[in-house]
């Protein structure tokens, strides 16, 4: 026996009368003491996940509405504990059912402006908890586009335009104008918003457009060959502004500067970051020359006149382990066998002259000591899995390049 789907007529039936034909254990094991169970009514008010717009949820009795779901002609209702067969009174969680409502109206406004302003059509929506997509296929939209679309949707919202269901076959919806073709037989169901589209769906709507509420466009990213869209409706998009403005407060209480400022106060401090950042940079690698300089010149040179210099530090960045080895290796017949303890980064660096293999030396030395690198034949570097074994790997190498005079 089909459900009768009240939703389909009445979108805002809050509470509704049915009687219960079947409650049985979800897991479908009676060995198995249930905590779910599949009810099924002859008539309901709740929707199931569809077309990108997930179920409703609500209280069927005194159990809990937890999952709905559609399996041919019927709704399955997934609820917390048994139900008798008879009547019942239902009610669904009416917050969610509304955002549901606003954000899916909102998505067949949006997707018939983005078709009749600039032929995008829309190839998939997704009604997420937080924010929804649409997914439109064509060339990049612009941010005048996306400026544009959004200013059209909102100014068809503020004109409260009707919106209504229709029912019809495919080729009766194709003659009233249906923006995109289903093939499927019988009767079908479409949503018409007033001198704007048709189109064909089964989900829940706002009976007016002005109940959509304001249209926010958040964004837009590449997705394989299309473009997601991400919007926001009604009460939600009322939500995510009240954000955005707190954290914009936020921020330009950090820059101590006034709202309006912030644009401008942080291009100041991102100039002043990369003055500071260049300025540092230059005197880490000079403070690290001098460094390495003073390490050469306190290493004796072992046999064949090759120096081999070793350092373990602790406290410092990469960066500055890393030039050490670097400015190390730029005197003649010398080796730098540098690591952090900290984080377990190795660096191996010598002169052309010196005439080893920093990367063969590096894979040995990794087959002692777990961990991943890799490099040319000057130089190499790696992370060790246990940092706190880089002094041993660092006299590992040491040792072995020793052996190899």
């Amino acid at each position: 026996m089909p459900t009768v789907r009240i939703y389909y007529d009445d979108a805002f039936a809050k509470k509704f009368s049915a009687q219960v034909l079947c409650c049985e254990p979800a897991t479908g094991d009676e060995s198995v003491a249930p905590s779910k169970w599949r009810v099924t009514l002859d008539r309901t008010a709740f929707y199931p996940t569809s077309g990108g717009q997930p179920n409703d949820v609500g209280m069927l009795g005194g159990a809990t509405v937890t999952d709905v779901s559609e399996e041919e002609d019927q709704i399955i209702h997934v609820v917390d504990r048994a139900v008798t067969t008879g009547a019942i009174e239902g009610r669904v969680e009416w917050a969610r059912r509304f955002d549901h409502m606003q954000q899916h109206s909102g998505q067949h406004l949006l997707s018939a402006v983005f078709h009749r302003q600039s032929a995008l059509p829309t190839v998939s929506f997704h009604l997420g908890s937080n924010i929804c997509t649409i997914d439109l296929h064509g060339p990049e939209p612009t941010v005048e586009l996306l400026e544009r679309a959004a200013r059209a949707a909102n100014e068809i919202v503020y004109e409260d335009r009707a919106v209504n269901v229709k029912y019809g076959r495919a080729e009766e919806l194709v003659a009233a104008g249906v923006r995109k073709t289903v093939e499927r037989a019988g009767v079908l169901r479409a949503i018409e918003i007033e001198s704007l589209e048709l189109q064909p769906c089964g989900g829940t709507h706002v009976r007016r457009t002005g109940q959509i509420g304001i249209i926010q466009i958040r964004g837009v990213s590449k997705i394989r060959q299309d473009w997601r869209v991400e919007f926001a409706c009604g009460q939600r998009a009322e939500k995510r502004a009240l954000e955005d403005l707190a954290m914009l407060k936020a921020v330009a209480h950090r820059l101590n500067c006034s709202v309006a400022e912030t644009a401008t106060a942080a291009e100041r401090v991102v100039a002043e970051r990369d003055v500071h950042f260049k300025t540092a940079r230059a005197n880490m690698e000079k403070l690290a020359g001098l460094d390495a300089q003073a390490a050469v010149q306190t290493s004796e040179p072992g046999t064949e006149g090759l120096r081999i210099v070793t350092r373990v530090f602790s406290g410092v960045a990469p960066e500055y382990a890393q030039a050490f080895a670097r400015e190390v290796a730029q005197t003649e017949k010398t080796i730098a066998l540098v690591a952090l303890t900290e984080c377990g980064y190795v660096f191996f660096w010598q002169h052309p002259s010196a005439g080893k293999e920093m990367n063969v030396l590096l894979a040995h030395a990794l087959k002692r000591v777990t961990g991943k690198g890799g490099g040319s034949r000057d130089s190499a570097r790696g992370r060790l899995a246990e940092p706190s074994r880089t002094t041993e790997l660092i006299d590992f190498a040491a040792e072995r390049l020793r052996c190899t005079y």
